[in-house]
């Protein structure tokens, strides 16, 4: 067995059994230390779980049990250092390391008190440093009791009934008499934290000081359960239930949604500041609260040797989205493909961080069709028969036949229905053209076809 006990200081500072924060892995913003702060130390759970799932908060210090995990990161020199190197607080932290948690523990208190480290085993450690022993200190102490050892060698009968069965059993546990039983962290299915606020915020981009420690948060558990996020809520709790005569909501919210599952908290943290900007708070806010709503399994890019292949800058997606937040969602819009046969409906505008609709069509557009459509089909004249453009047009391919539409008269907003034949035709210029002859239906029973001009190849 090996235990790795740690302990984070309250303010930054540097010590040689004080790890500092370093830039592999550590989170962007670091956290603040975790004091008494149940979120921050919910948070650094998680980020331990990175490196073994046995893990447990042990009254000030955060327990990690390692040997089933030791060989998967080289060793116990390789694993300190990557813990060591992505430390998610601010602030550095005192270790120890022993066979078992409660001599870590003990140790990892010695070592925040600046004392050494006694000669002689665990026998020879203050009796301060167990838990157990703390809240009798004083009556040991006039028993001549100044070490682990000295009470071990009490007899156990008098000794439990004088102090109680936790003393002996923490002993048990120190030499390996009694197994160690601790409540093991576990990653929650869905994140969600609140956070109170220091003082009354008034203003909605001052929300963002606090949403940042939160986000740190939300990204420790992302990669602690391999995810991305693709949608989370910030909603703030409101201070006052009235204003002005008027009855106010209880909280606020805001919902950021992304195109591609998301790790990185830089750009989500441009997202909601762009959305932060333009919310005006109906009162001032006390609580933020921070859960997300849509996650999806995370991949990894891969990186190319060669330099061609690497990537620089920001990805098209994550500008669109920051560009829509700014000036609006229905100010940046693109091309989604829908799911129908007529040209002139298989492609619209759409809002370019809306949601793709489950029923949009993901199939490759037709070979045949042309680069270039009108924007109203355009009715040609017929001479003898044959449609004419430019001169009479010679049929190259077709029909190409499609009905569709017969549900428009139920859903306007789906067009007209549409029967017709489709040809690929030539006219005496030698220009290509995309024409088509409408068949009769019960909207047009005319006994003379008509044809239309809707597409042009380049």
């Amino acid at each position: 067995m090996h235990w790795i006990a740690l302990q984070w200081l309250p303010e930054e500072g540097t010590n040689s059994a004080v790890g500092g924060t370093g830039a592999a892995g550590a989170s962007e913003t670091p956290l603040s230390a975790p004091s008494e702060d149940p979120g921050m130390r919910e948070a650094l759970g998680w980020w331990a779980l990175g490196f073994t799932p046995r893990v447990a908060w042990v009254d000030e210090a955060l327990l990690l049990e390692v040997s089933g995990s030791l060989r998967l990161w080289g060793g116990r020199q390789a694993l300190l250092r990557r813990i060591l190197e992505s430390n998610p607080v601010s602030a550095g932290f005192y270790q120890a390391q022993a066979a078992g948690g409660v001599i870590a523990l003990a140790r990892l208190r010695l070592r925040a008190a600046g004392q050494p480290l006694p000669g002689g085993g665990a026998g020879a450690l203050p009796l301060d440093t167990l838990t157990a022993a703390r809240p009798h200190l004083d009556l040991l102490a006039r028993l001549g009791c100044r070490n682990w050892g000295d009470v071990t060698a009490l007899p156990r009968g008098p000794l439990v009934r004088r102090f109680g069965t936790e003393l002996r059993a923490a002993l048990d546990v120190a030499w390996g008499l009694a197994p160690e039983s601790y409540c093991w962290l576990t990653l929650p299915d869905v994140f969600d934290q609140s956070l109170e606020l220091p003082t009354r915020v008034e203003d909605a981009q001052a929300l963002m000081w606090s949403a940042n420690r939160l986000l740190t948060a939300l990204q420790i558990w992302l990669r602690a359960r391999q995810l991305g996020v693709l949608a989370f809520e910030l909603k703030w709790t409101l201070d006052l239930k009235r204003l002005d005569g008027r009855p106010l909501p209880p909280d606020q919210a805001l919902v950021i949604r992304t195109a591609e599952p998301a790790q990185s908290m830089a750009h989500l943290r441009r997202l909601l500041a762009e959305r932060l900007a333009q919310v005006q708070l109906l009162a001032p806010a006390a609580q933020l609260r921070l859960r997300s709503l849509e996650t999806a399994p995370w991949q990894a890019g891969s990186v190319s040797f060669l330099p061609e292949e690497q990537r620089h800058g920001e990805p098209l997606h994550a500008f669109v989205e920051r560009l829509s937040a700014r000036l609006g969602s229905t100010q940046v819009l693109s091309p989604a493909m829908n799911a129908d046969h007529r040209p002139e409906c298989a492609q619209e505008w759409r809002a370019a961080v809306e949601k793709a609709d489950k029923n949009s069509a993901s199939s490759l557009p037709d070979a045949l069709a042309p680069t270039w459509l009108l924007r109203e089909p355009l009715p040609l004249e017929v001479q003898d028969g044959q449609p004419c453009h430019r001169g009479v047009l010679r049929l190259l391919t077709g029909p190409r036949r499609i009905e569709a539409g017969w549900w428009g008269g139920a859903m306007p907003a789906q067009g007209v229905p549409a029967a017709r034949d489709y040809y690929i035709a030539q006219n005496p210029t030698a220009e290509l053209l995309w024409v088509y002859r409408e068949r009769p239906t019960s909207q047009y029973e005319s006994q003379k076809p008509r044809w239309f001009l809707q597409g042009l190849y380049a």
